[in-house]
């Protein structure tokens, strides 16, 4: 019973990893109805350049924010220069793009700092595991600051005025064009946001998985499976479906089929859920006329 409730409790803490990325992949989808497949790499690359900062002697927390800044930075600019000149494009073009960026930024990453695995250091510490021994303290503490970041959001959505606004511009934007909203810039906010979300995720996930350019690819794949499970529409169903996920992975592993093949799980979630309910547990089904 305590191996089980230890699967558990940390595949909470390991979900909240991989629900931050699927809000991240849900809300570029809201925006572009695309999947981003360079979100991990984007967050790989964020995590990169906070150890940088943390190995030239900044503070972890003072890295950590200004890791989140550029993020931020490159995300946005990615919309202003990318993607709004392919608004219109066909839908093979803008995957194209995604494919390239996931590429530019897996290279770029091991040209800048290289291939081999470099630990990432906690701000939690190394003490003693809480919570009667079934969580240690940096998934406490990544469980933590996961929540947080999720609650930040979700009030930022609901009681804001610039959040309406960003939800407007990804839900109708032409619509939103005539009631004054700059679509454009909204768009590009959301792109930034979604950055930062998943530079957190990377920088939680790094102490874990040790960093490396392909350190967010399982994690991505792990996500991508939540948001569907989720509904790729609902930024609500995506959070829980990445904790879903998380549980389900630590389970399956100890349980099921081992953990060297714990990854094939997210492939039969993914498999499972586009071919009995495409739109997700939470998300909105859309008929159109054809």
């Amino acid at each position: 019973m305590d191996g089980l409730l230890h699967q558990v409790f940390s595949g909470l803490a390991t979900g909240g990893i991989y629900a931050s990325v699927a809000l991240a992949l849900v809300m570029i989808y809201q925006a572009t109805h695309h999947v981003n497949f360079a979100q991990g790499e984007m967050a790989m690359f964020s995590t990169y350049i906070a150890l940088t900062l943390i190995q030239a002697g900044v503070p972890y927390w003072w890295a950590f924010a200004i890791t989140l800044v550029v993020s931020f930075a490159i995300g946005a600019v990615i919309q202003r220069v990318l993607m709004t000149p392919m608004a219109n494009a066909p839908v093979l073009a803008s995957v194209g793009i995604f494919i390239g960026l996931l590429l530019m930024f897996n290279s770029c990453a091991g040209w800048f700092f290289g291939y081999t695995l470099k630990p990432f250091p906690s701000p939690f510490g190394e003490g003693k595991p809480m919570l009667a021994g079934y969580l240690s303290r940096h998934e406490l503490g990544s469980t933590a600051v996961t929540l947080a970041v999720l609650l930040s959001v979700w009030a930022f959505f609901r009681f804001t005025r610039l959040g309406l606004a960003m939800r407007a511009a990804a839900y109708n934007p032409a619509s939103s064009r005539l009631v004054g909203v700059n679509v454009d810039r909204m768009l590009a906010l959301g792109w930034g946001l979604a950055a930062a979300i998943g530079a957190i995720a990377g920088m939680m996930v790094a102490h874990v998985v040790f960093l490396e350019p392909n350190m967010m690819s399982g994690v991505l794949l792990y996500a991508f499976a939540g948001a569907l499970l989720g509904g790729i529409t609902s930024p609500m169903g995506a959070v829980i479906g990445g904790f879903v996920v998380g549980v389900l992975e630590n389970l399956g592993g100890a349980y099921v089929v081992g953990a060297e093949l714990k990854l094939s799980l997210a492939l039969v979630i993914i498999v499972a859920v586009l071919v009995i309910k495409p739109s997700g547990l939470f998300g909105r089904t859309i008929v159109s006329r054809v």
